[in-house]
């Protein structure tokens, strides 16, 4: 293995800015700030947006998380085309692979006998 090559590898600390958790791990990221971690140590401290706290895999809730207010500018966007842009009663299947509704019988009147 070659020498010098590798970034090094160091305990820090991780802080989920949705929810408040943090928790201490190793990483060879290089965060600019500091924090003072329980055991009275201090290590660099990285600012995450989503973690497995805040995660709606994990959390089992449906959650919008629009850090660079990319949602607000679709519907901008998109309410001038006269668009719904509300994604929470979309579904996940396109309008053609719909199932097609059971049209109502033809009503064509009274039955006439049938000739014998």
């Amino acid at each position: 293995m070659k020498q010098d090559i590798h970034p090094e590898y160091r305990d820090v600390v991780f802080q989920d800015t949705s929810s408040g958790l943090t928790f201490l791990t190793r990483s060879t990221i290089n965060p600019t700030e500091t924090i003072e971690w329980e055991d009275g140590n201090t290590y660099p401290l990285a600012k995450v947006d989503i973690s497995s706290e805040s995660h709606p895999f994990y959390t089992g809730k449906q959650i919008l998380v629009d850090s660079g207010g990319r949602v607000e500018r679709f519907r901008r966007r998109y309410a001038k085309a006269g668009v719904d842009t509300d994604l929470s009663r979309r579904s996940g299947r396109a309008a053609a692979e719909q199932p097609p509704e059971a049209a109502p019988p033809a009503d064509d009147g009274p039955a006439e006998p049938a000739e014998d």
